[in-house]
């Protein structure tokens, strides 16, 4: 797995030191994995590690110091592994006692954050990544942004087939990139935005389009070669291992 390199931070930006993880979704595309812990406690093939370990060790890497893991599924399961790894950064988490939306997590969540008045880096519990947040929170301050969000450019799942202009067939392209960016779950927000999150529902739906007509709202293209990958199906996990070993 490739990493794009760390850059200083932007003159003038504040470094960021806190995160959260959304960890409270039951992942039912995901079972049976998902029917005895939570999604980010699945196991990436090969490494004995689940998907939030590999999170926070990128996180620490990238000088992040403190870390809250918004729990609902099977909360006590993941407590109880934080409790017990050996943890490069300091964890605490709180569960949502009824699903609040992923706004309404990020803000029940950011509510416990040590320091409420610096930025903070937010992550969904099901992406496993490796790319410089330096750089992402650079590229936000250079854009006086409340909200940046990483943009990934996933591969179709289906092989294409390009033909040219009469209609004859001229390749098979076997799992393209996409023409089009996502929304790679990733995230860094000003100290400002917490405010403007929804008490439940989806920040998507209504805190960015806001923000977007007002251009405080930015997208920073997870760079050429950088590892990204959405682990939401059995078919993620087995692609994520080979691709771990090289083969994909």
């Amino acid at each position: 797995m490739t990493s794009a390199p760390h850059s200083t931070t932007h003159p003038g930006a504040r470094a960021v030191t806190q995160a959260v993880i959304l960890a409270g979704g039951q992942g039912s595309r995901l079972r049976p994995y998902t029917d005895d812990r939570p999604k980010p406690m699945v196991e990436i093939p090969g490494t004995g590690t689940p998907i939030i370990g590999h999170q926070l060790r990128w996180l620490a890497a990238e000088g992040v110091r403190d870390v809250v893991v918004s729990c609902g599924h099977l909360a006590e399961v993941l407590q109880d592994w934080l409790k017990s790894a050996d943890l490069p950064v300091r964890v605490e988490t709180v569960v949502e006692t009824e699903p609040l939306g992923r706004g309404g997590g990020l803000k029940f969540a950011a509510a416990a954050l040590p320091r409420p008045d610096e930025p903070w880096y937010a992550t969904n519990g099901d992406i496993w990544t490796r790319f410089s947040l330096t750089e992402m929170a650079a590229f936000h301050h250079e854009r006086t942004a409340l909200a940046t969000l990483a943009l990934a450019r996933p591969r179709i799942p289906w092989g294409v087939v390009e033909t040219d202009k009469y209609g004859h067939v001229l390749d098979f392209i076997e799992a393209p990139p996409s023409p089009y960016l996502i929304n790679a779950g990733v995230y860094v927000f000003a100290p400002e935005f917490t405010a403007l999150l929804p008490d439940v529902g989806d920040h998507e739906r209504t805190t960015f389009p806001g923000l977007a007509r007002t251009q405080r709202l930015a997208g920073f293209p997870i760079p050429q070669g950088a590892y990204w990958r959405a682990i939401d199906t059995a078919k993620d996990l087995s692609e994520a291992a080979r691709e771990l070993r090289g083969d994909g």
